[in-house]
């Protein structure tokens, strides 16, 4: 039998200014795509997998989401004067979050295929890893724009593309979080500490098994929804 999974924690805090006039009362996570807001795709994720921890955390019209999530067991990280980035975020959440390793997913994308926390937890090996990511090539990975953000090796090992064709970050992971109180910032990128587990020599990364589409622009809601209509 596995064991429980770790616990969850959904990046919910941005202000979505790729987004427009969709975001000017409204929080990304909150807009709609194939008949649910953004955030329930993420939720839905959690459900399949079995999750029964998680943690978002909020910034830009934080109230909105607050009601929205009430009554579903999530717990809320706000950021009250600033936006902390995603390695701030979970350094401050760690406390909500408890154990290490935990399980990260942006809320501004929907999948297809296999669930992709699923998928992770799957092919996790605390022995091995500090580290493990979803990826897809750049040319299949929907609503995304550039060459890909990192190299994986035969082992799964991960490098930097450092502007050579790669593979993309999906927004979905598992990784150990005690690094996060060795950075002194208090508002820093998840990078940081990529970084420092790629120097180790344990970030791994795993093609995900399915579609993704990034709903970080307008034409991303609609491309989303075709991936979802055409989906096997």
């Amino acid at each position: 039998m596995r064991p429980a999974p770790p616990p969850l924690m959904l990046f919910a805090a941005g202000f979505g200014t790729r987004m427009g006039a969709l975001t000017a009362t409204r929080p990304k996570p909150l807009i709609p795509v194939a008949g649910k807001p953004l955030i329930d795709h993420a939720l839905l994720l959690a459900d399949g997998a079995g999750i029964s921890r998680i943690v978002a955390n909020t910034h830009y019209l934080p109230d909105q989401i607050t009601a929205h999530l009430s009554g579903r067991g999530v717990a809320i990280s706000h950021e009250v004067d600033r936006i902390l980035e995603t390695g701030g975020g979970l350094k401050v959440a760690r406390p909500l979050l408890g154990a290490s390793p935990v399980l990260t997913l942006n809320t501004d994308a929907v999948w297809t295929g296999q669930n992709p926390l699923t998928q992770l937890l799957d092919s996790w090996d605390s022995a091995r890893m500090d580290g493990l990511m979803l990826l897809l090539p750049a040319e299949t990975a929907n609503g995304h724009s550039g060459t890909g953000d990192f190299l994986m090796a035969a082992d799964a090992r991960l490098s930097r593309a450092n502007g050579r064709p790669g593979l993309v970050y999906l927004g979905a992971q598992i990784l150990r979080t005690e690094g996060l109180a060795e950075i002194g910032e208090d508002v820093f990128s998840l990078n940081r500490l990529w970084d420092r587990m790629i120097a180790a020599g344990r970030l791994y990364g795993l093609l995900h098994n399915g579609g993704w589409c990034d709903v970080g622009h307008p034409d991303g809601i609609a491309q989303a929804e075709a991936m979802v209509r055409t989906a096997p």
